[in-house]
């Protein structure tokens, strides 16, 4: 009944504006996920390190959850709306209950403890709010909103504002949908919005948050005709490309990522539970570990889609910046080691007893080097032994994949490496009909790399089979001069 009372946060955000143009759906989701990044990239930069104790924030998301950073998903207490919320019950032989930490539970006759930042509530099939994206974000440096709307004539617009009243009005129409279904818990949730205080943020926030669009999304106009532009007015990024495998791709890793982060949502919920069957718990881990893996990968196929879509032939690079290569090591190689383990390799990691400071992406950098360390592993025979050699080489550090088949027998002559049969699926993919697996093709992958600073080579060798190279910039010192090629 009350969607034609309550205003969709879409229509609250155009209220507010002076315009707001519809777009293609491809340009007005890529608006969507740079702005996410950059909300990203603020809250990683203005809150602090996190504490068991303490919550310095709260975030509003639909349909799943939207950050998956380790520090974010301590320091941020995440609510999800969803209008197909996924039934734990159908799995599991209990009641599900909400809780948000220092709210209580939506539930409130169920007292049992389950994930402490996170919580899922239900959105009715009839509500606007189903067809649209949207992220809330309260802190004591700023609030902000992002939506993301599908019209009934198939285009989409994009939205987002820090001014603290709309991001008010948007909380209203939002609380008053909690509020029709549990009237207290609304008002727990209301009291704990209260805590951060609607003011206007910092001037220089807006300039951070504004650099990091304008980076990401500068290169695009001057690509579609001019006709197309009259017709569909839509400032965006990049226009969109005339490549349909490209616009399936992002169609695809969307339509398969929102999904699986909710279940993997769900999951971390069930895990928390106390009185699980260890068999249950095992179970719940192995579908956690796999919408992980399957959820980086469509993170990767989005951005090797975006990059096809830059007006420069050069791809762009992201924001770069000196970081510990050690650290991120420390958290790709056990998820090497589990790769190589659940397909019957060994693996062996050499590494320099000190490793200097690179420049690249840190946060993609991981997610990049694990889906190449997938797509290897997943290129070998079973009872193969994988060598990762880290090395520095002159002003660069070179990190070098390679395999070796089978058991070493002095007496046996040595045999060819096969190179895996790899079939073309479009512009980005690759098919290996041995092993059903699609990934990102070797051009693609390249530009991942060049987008991250660093540069990958293939080559296939003999006995020793296909050997994967990259190298990433050594941090200079400012006194020396930077020698671009």
């Amino acid at each position: 009944m009350y969607k034609w009372i309550l205003p969709s946060l879409s229509e609250i955000l155009a209220e507010n504006q002076s315009s707001v143009a519809e777009c293609s759906p491809a340009k007005a989701e890529r608006q969507w996920r740079v702005s996410l990044a950059a909300t990203e990239h603020l809250l990683l930069n203005t809150l602090a390190d996190p504490s068991t104790d303490t919550t310095q924030g709260l975030v509003l998301a639909a349909p799943a959850p939207l950050f998956s950073q380790p520090k974010l998903i301590q320091s941020l207490q995440t609510v999800t709306f969803t209008a197909k919320p996924f039934n734990p019950l159908a799995l599991m032989p209990f009641q599900m209950p909400d809780a948000i930490p220092g709210l209580g539970y939506a539930n409130a006759s169920v007292n049992e403890e389950i994930a402490p930042h996170e919580s899922v509530l239900p959105l009715l099939p009839a509500d606007p709010l189903g067809t649209e994206q949207f992220c809330l974000v309260f802190t004591d440096k700023f609030r902000l909103v992002l939506v993301l709307a599908t019209h009934k004539n198939g285009k989409k617009t994009f939205s987002f504002s820090f001014e603290p009243e709309v991001v008010q009005q948007a909380w209203r129409s939002l609380g008053a949908r909690v509020m029709l279904a549990n009237p207290e818990f609304f008002a727990r949730l209301d009291a704990l919005i209260e805590q951060y205080s609607p003011v206007a943020p910092d001037y220089r926030m807006m300039i951070e948050f504004s650099q990091f669009l304008l980076q990401e999304l500068t290169e695009a106009e001057g690509t579609g005709d001019k006709g197309d532009k009259e017709n569909n007015p839509c400032p965006t990024p990049n226009a969109q490309s005339s490549n349909p495998d490209v616009e399936l791709l992002q169609a695809f890793a969307h339509e398969v990522r929102t999904p699986l982060t909710t279940i993997r949502t769900m999951t971390r919920l069930l895990l928390k539970r106390r009185d699980l069957d260890p068999g249950v718990i095992n179970r719940l881990k192995i579908i956690d570990h796999e919408c992980t893996e399957q959820i980086d990968r469509m993170e990767l196929l989005f951005k090797a889609a975006e990059l096809e879509t830059t007006a420069s032939a050069k791809p762009s690079k992201t924001q770069l910046t000196p970081m510990s290569l050690d650290q991120v090591l420390q958290q790709s190689i056990p998820r090497w080691e589990q790769a190589a383990h659940r397909r019957n390799l060994t693996l062996n990691v050499i590494l320099p007893q000190q490793l200097p400071t690179v420049v690249s992406n840190p946060a993609m950098l991981d997610q990049v080097l694990t889906g190449l360390m997938e797509n290897f592993t997943r290129s070998l025979p079973a009872g193969s032994h994988i060598q990762v050699q880290v090395i520095p080489a002159g002003d660069q550090l070179k990190l070098q994949l390679s395999p070796q088949f089978g058991c070493k027998d002095s007496n046996k002559a040595a045999t060819p490496a096969r190179p895996p049969i790899r079939k073309a699926l479009g512009q980005l993919l690759m098919f290996q009909p041995e092993t059903g697996t699609i990934s990102l093709n070797i051009a693609a992958t390249k530009h991942l790399f060049q987008a991250i600073g660093g540069k990958l080579i293939v080559r296939q060798r003999p006995h020793y089979g296909e050997v994967l190279t990259i190298f990433l910039p050594l941090e200079v010192s400012k006194q020396k001069p930077t020698v671009k090629s």
